[in-house]
């Protein structure tokens, strides 16, 4: 496809498929933020609200208003989504719930940073669309909040991961890379920009095993390797978007070498993580080849695919190499053929490894809105989109 036809493939794919569905069946305009226990066809099964979902939710509708299309409509959304969050979605020490009713009364407590993280992602993406002081404030101290509970010893909230207490995780620094690239870029804050660059440093020089050519997600305390299968767990889509993390933070930097190293772990991950037998990417493995640590390793999820379509697109964008526009033709052509619910539009979000329909559960019992829109938002902002007034 031409670059023309790419950014019109994904001008539909968000304003005819996937925000015609969510405004429909996932937006809550009664409490804000967004329902999203649902089944793939968009039948409410629960209105518990996940809050790195309702985090999520805040981040699209605040990005959609900011760099897409000034409608109103997205506005008052991520201001709903806002004033939920801030009003229900934390606990007396400001550390954020794991899930919570439809009204926005607690149900399991802050079992997981990651909803932290997504509330600040969030928050932070809405300060810039509202100009709102308040919610960037707000951010800012959900991310203080962040850093110093990641640096207790024991600390092991990691939900819906069960990680032993003293273990490195990949997916702490691999978020907090982006979160602090964002909340820096909104703040001008010199020690955040440091923050991104140490957490950037993190997964590059630590959790990245450039003679194993793969990232590692579990190493112990000290960062030594830990043995099989916790130490030889791959995830190649976390790698995927890990490393586009690293190339947009590296490209804002201007360093071309760091852009290089991340492009070049990006394609390890796509190449590693193919099933050459049906096509597709793998959900985990192991690196040595040996059974994976978790269950449902050979389902293709809607999630890796989505970021695969971007990340690649954006290695191409900024290496020129001609494997990162091969490989994004494959993983397209795969992933439309086999995940939309129908000729168009939103995605059927888990399949088997032949590419077939499941409902099995994987994380959460959600449907999540996020990955895919994520995806289609970044990619029309990389091809140029101008935003509509």
């Amino acid at each position: 496809m031409t670059r023309a036809a790419l950014a019109e493939f994904y001008r539909r794919l968000l304003f005819e498929g996937l925000l015609p569905f969510w405004m429909e069946h996932g937006a809550d305009r009664e409490h804000g933020g967004v329902l999203s226990c649902m089944d793939e066809e968009g039948r409410v099964q629960s209105t518990t609200k996940y809050l790195w979902s309702q985090g999520r939710w805040l981040w699209l509708m605040a990005r959609l208003y900011n760099r897409i299309e000034a409608r109103p409509e997205f506005l008052e959304l991520a201001r709903r989504t806002a004033r939920f969050l801030l009003d229900h979605g934390a606990d007396a020490e400001g550390r954020f719930f794991y899930s919570v009713t439809r009204e926005g009364q607690p149900r399991e407590g802050p079992l997981s940073v990651f909803a932290d993280c997504f509330a600040v992602y969030g928050l932070n993406e809405y300060a810039r669309a509202a100009n709102d002081p308040s919610a960037r404030d707000a951010a800012l101290a959900a991310y203080r909040r962040i850093l110093a509970r990641i640096a207790d010893p024991a600390f092991a909230d990691l939900a819906p991961e069960s990680v032993p207490p003293g273990r490195k995780v990949h997916g702490v620094p691999m978020i907090l890379s982006s979160v602090a690239d964002e909340l820096a870029q909104t703040t001008a804050d010199a020690r955040i920009e440091a923050d991104a660059d140490r957490f950037a440093a993190e997964v590059m020089t630590r959790f990245l095993q450039p003679r194993r050519r793969v990232i590692l997600e579990f190493l112990a305390g000290d960062y030594g390797l830990l043995p099989p299968p916790e130490g030889t767990h791959v995830v190649p889509g976390h790698g995927i978007e890990s490393m586009w993390f690293q190339l947009r933070l590296a490209h804002r930097r201007g360093d071309a070498a760091w852009v290089r190293r991340a492009a070049e772990a990006m394609r390890w991950h796509v190449e590693l993580g193919w099933d050459r037998e049906y096509g597709g990417l793998m959900l985990h493995l192991d690196a040595d080849g040996n059974p994976p640590r978790f269950g449902n390793a050979d389902k293709k999820v809607w999630w890796v695919h989505s970021e695969a379509l971007y990340g690649l697109l954006l290695a191409h964008a900024l290496t020129g190499e001609d494997w990162a526009w091969e490989w994004y033709q494959r993983v397209h052509e795969w992933s439309f053929a086999h995940f939309p619910l129908r000729d168009f539009g939103e995605w059927w979000q888990r399949l088997d490894r032949q590419g077939r329909r499941v409902t099995d559960l994987i994380a959460l019992p959600v449907k999540d809105p996020f990955h895919l829109m994520r995806a289609a938002i970044l990619t029309l902002e990389l091809l140029g989109w101008e935003r509509r007034t």
